[in-house]
């Protein structure tokens, strides 16, 4: 078994489930740890169950290439199951086996196995498996590395240089073993979204414009944090003397998000609690892989920040969308168990129009849901008519 760092948070959302039959599904871009918190699982287990089989599964190695159907699947893990014992069954990138839902499907309906599965798709639960299944799965999204799990992996202390080196090179766990100089960093990343589009878009999807799905990386990348629809995107493009179909834009969009390299923020009507259907904000799931494609500048600083941002609160469970109301915009609406929480994010505000701006905004909302401003400023003002005023070192590491 491979040595590892534990990732606790993970680890929480997992534990109650183990020796349950019901399936759980780790979903998350490649490279964000998920094989290892396999791993992890797996030590679990054996404190629960000293004696238990184990079946380990590991899709990308060439020792499991002779499973290729549902039906090699089940067949395998027929012949590894141990008679009269519960079976714990860990199957990693599970969605490179054509049908994988009938087997799990009828492994399930069968009983004696509680299995464990991960995939770098956001989809993979979706359709007739997803409905079959209502209630008996769990899904788990796993992400790059928190700020507090990057200052563990990388041994290094609370201050601003540490965040600083997070912000640029972002959280994907193999740093640990890099030294974190641009040019070394900026090179793995680069590979790892290449990776990505080329394993999880272009052969998944069976893509053709290889040149359009790299511009719109690009363009998704410089355009982080702001509202984009397929149109403008379209239009950019074409100015770009690169075109496609509306439609085509709109598919290419969804196998960014499917393939996790991206999540998009829908945009929430405060007052009718309508989603509007054209203009979402988008977000990388790392954001040293978008530093790596548009460049790492002091001028992206806001946008690589509101990024940061949206990150932490998915990683933290929250729901995440852009609030609109009465023309103005309200960053981040985060829900989770009930609770709303809402969040403006500036890069300072060291001038009174931007204080009037970002607290306006905030003070525009009505109702007794906490509201918070996130700058990089060093001081924390006390709060402000209900809305307080944390660092992003402070947000990172404390909020949840």
């Amino acid at each position: 078994m491979k040595e590892y760092i534990r990732r606790e948070i993970y680890s929480n959302r997992v534990v109650p489930y183990i020796g349950k039959e019901i399936i759980k599904v780790l979903t998350g871009q490649r490279r964000t740890g998920k094989s290892y918190l396999l791993f992890q699982t797996m030590d679990d287990i054996k404190v629960r169950y000293p004696d238990a089989p184990i079946l380990y599964i590991n899709m990308e190695l060439m020792g499991f290439s002779h499973i290729q159907s549902y039906k090699d699947l089940y067949d395998f893990i027929k012949e590894n199951s141990v008679a009269d014992s519960l079976n714990f069954v860990m199957i990693d990138e599970i969605q490179q086996v054509e049908g994988f839902e009938n087997t799990l499907r009828s492994l399930l309906a069968e009983g004696g196995y509680d299995i464990y599965c991960t995939g770098s798709n956001a989809k993979l639960l979706s359709g007739e498996l997803g409905t079959y299944l209502s209630g008996r799965y769990i899904e788990i999204p796993v992400y790059s590395l928190s700020f507090v799990e990057f200052l563990e992996f990388h041994d290094l202390p609370m201050e601003s240089e540490s965040l600083n080196k997070y912000l640029k090179f972002g959280g994907l766990p193999y740093l640990k073993h890099l030294t974190l100089e641009d040019e070394i960093v900026f090179d793995y990343l680069s590979n790892i979204n290449q990776s990505i589009l080329f394993r999880d878009v272009v052969q998944r999807f069976n893509v053709r414009n290889i040149d359009f799905l790299t511009r719109l990386v690009q363009y998704l990348a410089k355009e982080t944090g702001n509202i984009i629809s397929a149109t403008s995107i379209s239009k950019y493009l074409k100015s770009q003397q690169i075109s496609n179909s509306l439609n085509a834009t709109i598919n290419y969009l969804s196998y960014l998000t499917t393939s996790l390299l991206v999540s998009g923020a829908k945009r929430v009507n405060l007052r009718s609690k309508k989603v509007f259907e054209i203009g979402e904000k988008f977000y990388f799931n790392d954001i040293g892989i978008r530093n790596s494609i548009a460049g790492y500048s002091p001028f992206d600083l806001g946008q690589i920040m509101e990024n940061i941002v949206f990150l932490h609160l998915r990683i933290q469970g929250f729901e995440v969308y852009v609030g609109q109301k009465d023309g103005k915009e309200i960053d981040f609406v985060a829900s989770k168990g009930g609770e709303t929480v809402y969040f403006q994010v500036a890069l300072r505000i060291d001038e009174k129009k931007t204080m009037e701006r970002e607290f306006g905004n905030l003070l525009s909302i009505k109702d007794n849901f906490r509201k918070y401003l996130i700058t990089m400023d060093d001081f924390e003002g006390n709060s402000y008519q209900g809305i307080q005023h944390l660092s992003l070192m402070k947000l990172l590491t404390e909020f949840k």
